[in-house]
């Protein structure tokens, strides 16, 4: 059977997941395309229903049950791309208990763009940051535009969401090194062997209660005619600066 409604229960939930509030309510967030589906089921995370398009020609290696063939109309409606690629998941979103890092760590102090969360989260992943703490400030890591801006990171970092208090209080005496550009130069820093790495928000920086908590500053040498970075460029240079070592 294929799904030619809008209208049908399923898909009018499905499609309420590019909203935070019905993610926060159905425990679930949206995966599109081919590469990214196929590392969502590669990496372990719970999918729930997989729809594709009546004339999908890609690989389909799930299971039967979860499989929900609909129609082009109905999958454009589903997806957040301008460009559908005929194949959709829909992922619980796992519940990870807020703990003490086991490594090297990243907290991300209000970061408000989606993209830049993202964005970190994947190289994150590439540069051995594993655990990922985000304040409740924060863009939501499942949005549709994180997701896809992690481009399969977010299947391979353990993401703790929570207060700002609640981690601060997690990290114990964990160092903490803020970005801030009054800081030393990273460059020349010597880290220690155990970190969480702080970025904060876009445009006001990291909070006052995670500065006071700070027991290192670092910042990015910069020309006198630029002013700033990108946040995402900026933390993807620092933890490959502090973690140089394990490559």
């Amino acid at each position: 059977m294929i799904l030619t409604s809008k209208n049908n229960p399923l898909i009018k939930e499905t499609a309420a997941l590019k909203e935070k509030k019905a993610r926060k309510e159905y425990g679930m967030f949206l995966v599109e395309g081919r590469k990214m589906a196929r590392e969502c089921l590669n990496s372990g995370f719970e999918i729930d229903r997989v729809f594709v398009t009546e004339n999908y020609t890609g690989e389909i290696p799930f299971a039967e049950e979860v499989l929900v063939r609909v129609s082009e109309d109905v999958l454009c409606y589903l997806s957040d791309e301008k460009t559908p690629q005929g194949i959709l998941c829909r992922v619980k979103i796992p519940v990870n208990q807020l703990r003490a890092p086991k490594g090297k760590c990243l907290l991300l102090d209000g970061v408000a763009d989606p993209g830049n969360v993202g964005t970190i989260i994947r190289t994150a992943n590439a540069a051995g940051y594993n655990e990922i703490y985000l304040t409740e400030t924060c863009a939501d890591p499942y949005s549709p535009k994180s997701v896809r801006a992690s481009m399969s990171g977010i299947f391979f970092t353990q993401l703790y969401r929570a207060t700002r208090t609640e981690i601060l209080s997690v990290l114990g005496d964990t160092p903490i090194i803020a970005a801030d550009m009054d800081g030393e130069n990273v460059f020349s820093f010597v880290p220690p062997q155990r970190f969480a790495l702080v970025i904060g928000n876009e445009a006001n920086g990291i909070s006052e209660e995670t500065f006071r908590a700070a027991t290192h500053t670092v910042k990015i040498p910069m020309q006198a005619t630029q002013e700033s970075l990108n946040a995402a460029i900026s933390a993807g240079i620092i933890m490959y600066v502090l973690n140089k070592d394990e490559f």
